[in-house]
Order: structure tokens, then sequence, then C-alpha cells
């Protein structure tokens, strides 16, 4: 410092300023030209986006020679996030996307701006839906127009995506299996699983293309490229449904099992064993210790930690365990190992077998059933719990942002996550998103989200269901 010159030296000023807040930073760039130019730093910026959103898609910053993105990307990203927290008339659009003439199976972002990958410049997303009309169709949802509709095939069962690849697969009642290309509609190829159910679910490992499938007869196939050439077929729950199919964050591990037979325990499967078989041994698989898996999800931010809600000794009451899965190779053989690192009863006042099970983190689990929201640790603590809605929860969709609940009452609920000190992340609820008339509507059906929108499937009283859009705009 020179006393004859007082004013703090570029370096120490900036310094200076990393201990303001983004509104406090703004203001000091107003004070004089050293501050201007202190305050407008880009690494500044830099590490405040990263303070409070840990990732950042710099992909999305534009040219390097664009003053201060760092800037515009955090400006624009609260901008955005505080539309999203407010959800006022004015700060989003809701587009109905009619089309269909039967019930919506599902619908799948094709390319989804994830709550860690905002696209905060993309001006359009795609979805694509698939219905018991059987057609897929895909929608640009901040216009609501439509882009391609597929040829009428028998009821459509289920839906799935490759984000990466812009690829939609679907599934249809006599178990045809078809992919096709998000952008146009061509079909891609096709598989006859002769299954009426079947469930998808689509991976790579290594740069690899797999789609699992999960049949009515308790199979689980494999199928790999785009060519969807049969890889593997094993049998794990004695010709009851293939409701449940997970895949691990590592991709080493199919969780598989039926919520149908409360006798019957779900199984883990070396993704190796079914991606890439050996002739002289059956796919590497263990039984998890529980029965009556009613819902199951791998913990995002581990390798191979499955959460499972499944049933309890006594009548009516539920648990909720948590295993760690891993492979132990000796020089003769290979074993699974599944082990139990918690586990603790649920508070849960139903009876109703539809529960739904999301993980945010490590260390937080989203449990929904009946008109009912839980927030729970790993450890068994409740960290919040919301009775909002009138009638049951039929779908969720849970970030890193926020857990949108789609209800019957014909609602969506959105709750926004904050860090509550010691006790770490909890819900916070902040408003309801109309769906329409309950004169001509049954409620919401299914629910999804990217990090701008809102997409959710309203049941039509006159079996034509509507998709409902909410694009809020930055």
């Amino acid at each position: 410092m020179d006393l004859h010159q007082p004013h703090l030296i570029s370096d120490c000023l900036i310094h200076v300023f990393t201990f303001l807040t983004d509104e406090d930073l703004i203001s000091a760039s107003s004070v004089c030209q050293d501050w201007h130019q202190a305050a407008e730093t880009p690494w500044l910026w830099r590490r405040m986006c990263l303070q409070r959103w840990t990732f950042c898609n710099i992909a999305v910053l534009g040219s390097e020679g664009v003053d201060h993105s760092w800037k515009r990307y955090f400006l624009r990203r609260l901008h955005l996030e505080m539309k999203m927290t407010k959800g006022r008339t004015g700060g989003y659009t809701c587009k109905s996307l009619r089309g269909h003439t039967g019930r919506v199976v599902g619908f799948v972002y094709l390319q989804e701006s994830s709550a860690q990958l905002p696209h905060l410049w993309n001006a359009s997303a795609t979805v694509c839906s698939a219905s018991a009309d059987g057609t897929v169709r895909a929608w640009n949802i901040q216009n609501g127009e439509p882009l391609w509709c597929s040829p009428v095939q028998s009821p459509l069962t289920g839906i799935v995506s490759d984000e990466q690849h812009e690829v939609v697969i679907t599934a249809d009642s006599t178990g045809l299996i078809k992919t096709w290309q998000g952008q146009t509609g061509q079909e891609v190829a096709s598989f006859s699983a002769g299954s009426p159910h079947c469930t998808l679910l689509q991976y790579s490992v290594n740069d690899n293309w797999f789609l699992t499938v999960g049949t009515s007869q308790g199979a689980v196939c494999t199928l790999a490229d785009s060519a969807l050439a049969k890889r593997s077929s094993v049998m794990v729950c004695d010709s009851f449904k293939v409701n449940t199919l997970l895949v691990s964050p590592d991709k080493k591990w199919i969780m598989a099992g039926t919520k149908d037979n409360d006798d019957l325990s779900p199984k883990v499967i070396y993704t190796e064993s079914l991606t890439s078989p050996s002739e002289d041994e059956d796919p590497l698989c263990q039984s998890v210790p529980v029965i009556g898996c009613q819902a199951a999800v791998f913990i995002p931010t581990q390798p191979a930690r499955l959460a499972i809600i499944h049933h309890s000794e006594r009548p009516n009451n539920k648990v909720l365990s948590v295993f760690d899965v891993s492979i132990k190779k000796t020089k003769y053989k290979s074993e699974i190992q599944v082990q139990q690192v918690g586990s603790f009863p649920l508070t849960l006042n139903t009876r109703s077998s539809h529960v739904l099970l999301e993980a945010k983190d490590s260390n937080c689990l989203v449990l929904a059933a009946d008109q009912e929201l839980w927030v729970y640790s790993l450890k068994g603590a409740l960290l919040a719990s919301f009775k909002e809605h009138t009638l049951p929860i039929s779908s969720m969709c849970v970030d890193s942002f926020r857990v949108v609940t789609a209800s019957q009452d014909l609602s969506l609920r959105v709750l926004t996550w904050r860090n509550d000190g010691d006790r770490g992340p909890t819900l916070e609820s902040q408003y309801h998103l109309l769906g329409g008339s309950h004169t001509m509507s049954r409620g919401f059906t299914h629910v999804a989200c990217d990090y701008s929108s809102i997409v959710a499937s309203v049941e039509g009283k006159d079996g034509k269901d509507v998709l409902k859009a909410y694009s809020f705009t930055s």
C-alpha cells in the first residue's frame, strides 16, 4: 500500500471482494474505475459459480472472447433459478401438447438439460411421448409444436431414451421393441421379446451401447448396439413380471426384481456377465437378502450402493435397507457380495404398494406414498415431510435443485433444496402448478424435468391424454 496513493492495489482489492455477495459485488463495481475493474475479474465470478453450484457447464459460456462470461453465466443461472423457485405468473409459459388419442404411458427428454449440466442458452427442448394409441410423438415443448409422429403399431407400454445418441426406445403390448432416431422419428431397429409387458433399461459401458429388458415371464434379456442383437437372457423372477430394473452408477451392476410377489427377493447381476456372457458359465447373479421389494434406487454418488423399500416381519410395515454391492474374485471363481450397511423402519401411514423412491446424493432419500412426501437420511433420520396434495402422488422427479411431485388432484408441487446447517440438505415447499379442469381430466400420471422446464401428462376422461409443458424463461 502506498500511503500517498489511498487505494488498494488490484490483487488486494480482488481478495477483499471474495468476501462479498453477488449483489454487493455488483454494487462495488459502480464505485470507481479501479473497483469496477476488480469486480469484473472473471476469476471472482467463476469462484462464485462453483461455490453456489459445485459444478458448472462451461460449454455453455460461449466464445472465450466474450467478456466476463462467468459473470453472465452466474447472473443468467441465478435469474432462472429465482423464476423456478417463485413460480410466478409470467415467469413461465404453459403449453398443452395435444395429439395422442390414448393413454400416455411415458415420455422422455431427448436432450436433457440436467441440474449439473444446464444448457442456459438452449432455446428449445424436445420431449418424446409414447401412448396406448400405438404412436410415439416428439414435441418442441417451448412452442408446443409437434415435430414428428411414428406409424401406428400395437399399444405402447414403455419408453426410454439415450440422450447421448439421441435415440428413443419403445416397447409395445406384443413385446416388440423398437429404436427411433430422436430428431427425425426414423425407425432404426426392432427386436421381439415376446412379452406383453417389458421394462426397459438403457446404458453404456465403455462407449458400448446396451439395452436390458425385463419381461412378463421373469426373464432379463440384454441387447447390444443399434441393431438390438441379443447377447444374453437369464431368469430372475420365477414367472413373475420384472418391473424393477436399475443400473448402478459405475455400470457394473443390474438390479432386477418384481413388486408382484411378496415372497421373492430382488437380484443383483454382474453387468459384464450379461453384456459379454461366457458360453460355459451362467450369468453372475445374487439375491438381495430382503423380500417383497416395493421400490429401489441406486445412490447416484456411490459406485454401487442400493437402497430398497421392502416388507418387514410385521404386516403392512415397511423397512428401508441399504446395501453395498461388490465382487470378490479368487483364482478359481468370482462371488457377488451384498453387504447391508443400514436399515430402519419407515413411518409410512399407508397400505398402498405404490411407493416412489428417489435419491438426491449420498446422504438423502426422497419417498412418496399416497398424498405424503418424506425426506430421509441414509441413517434413518427424518429430515422433512409434506402432505400438501389432496389425492395420491402418482409420480415425482428429483434432481439437485428441486423435487416435483405430480398428483391425481391435478396439481404439481414444486419444492427446492436448501442446506439446513448441520442437518444437511432438506426441502422447502414453494408452489403449485395446476393442470387444468377436473371435469375434463382425472389427474397427473407422469412428470419429468430438465433444468428449465417441467413436463407432465394429464389423464383425460375421454381417453385422450394431454401433455402439459411448463417452460421457465431466462
